[in-house]
């Protein structure tokens, strides 16, 4: 039986925007319908990553691949193509506000298919149906809660039937019977539909209710690809034995715990807040300001 091939291959991704290097080496396969936690801190690289896969970013150096074909080398046309393979959960939803739900769920396939308007109807019921949103499918954006928006998101990025769901942070906003409502819609339709999702979060119950696997970020690296029982290993080890853990090990039980101390805090410590603010010498910075007052006291 052979293997099966990565649907999405990220080799030596490089990211940079001017001096600063956002990316550095990211190498990671997403096989197909596997749900893949994409996690790390403020600052990490998860949202310039998740860009990057869907190619609204261009690497500096390496490859992102969907279904085999490196992004960087595809022309609009080509990424239009790929792109109807792929839907996208947006934070906010990103709904269109004077449009109803029906109407946004029914705008992708308007736009990129031939389907009749009699069909597209079908359609659309279908997938308000995947997401529980049928009987809301003439309300207006500003007439639903928070959860409903992100469903009808949800309903939109189906409309394609596509093999790939993206989700940027799917339970953000939410309370937590709703975000775990979000998390049972994301299981089922990975169950149901078999395709392959890819999550960016930092909500770890989130995580570690839908994962197959995690991968976490720290700085623009890829620290660590592995199970979710592997990160549940290094969650529950206990305080008296993660000293035995290394730095990096002990990095990823500190986010996964949310513990106030540990490298993370250390790390943040060391990075001389007080000279920064008072100078070098802790006294008054000799750096002009950047703004003169213009008032004479």
């Amino acid at each position: 039986m052979t293997t099966p091939e990565p649907v999405i291959l990220i080799e030596n991704l490089v990211k940079r925007f001017g001096d600063t290097t956002v990316l550095n080496g990211i190498n990671l396969g997403i096989m197909p319908g596997e749900t893949m936690i994409i996690m790390g801190g403020s600052g990490s690289g998860k949202s310039t990553m998740l860009r990057c896969m869907i190619g609204a970013l261009r690497p500096e150096e390496g490859t992102v691949k969907l279904f085999g074909r490196n992004l960087a080398e595809l022309d609009e046309t080509g990424l239009n193509g790929v792109r109807k393979q792929f839907g996208i959960l947006f934070q906010s939803g990103a709904l269109f506000q004077s449009m109803t739900i029906a109407e946004n769920v029914a705008l992708p396939l308007q736009e990129h298919t031939t389907l009749d308007a009699s069909t597209i109807e079908i359609m659309v019921k279908i997938k308000l149906e995947q997401v529980g949103l049928r009987e809301h499918a003439e309300k207006y954006p500003a007439q639903i809660s928070g959860g409903m928006k992100k469903r009808a998101g949800l309903a939109r990025a189906l409309a394609l039937d596509p093999k790939i769901l993206f989700y940027d942070e799917p339970s953000a906003g939410l309370d937590p019977v709703t975000s775990a409502e979000i998390d049972r819609l994301i299981i089922d339709l990975t169950q149901k539909l078999g395709v392959t999702s890819v999550v960016v979060t930092h909500e770890m119950d989130s995580a570690f209710t839908i994962a197959d696997r995690m991968a976490m970020l720290d700085k623009g690296r890829m620290i660590m690809v592995d199970t979710r029982a592997e990160y549940e290993r290094l969650r529950d080890t206990p305080k008296d034995r993660a000293e035995g853990l290394d730095e990096t090990q002990q990095l990823i039980r500190q986010f996964l715990r949310g513990d106030a101390e540990g490298p993370i805090t250390r790390r943040k410590a060391a990075t001389g807040y007080a000279e920064d603010l008072l100078g070098s010498a802790g006294g008054p910075s000799d750096r002009a300001p950047s703004v003169e007052a213009t008032r004479v006291v």
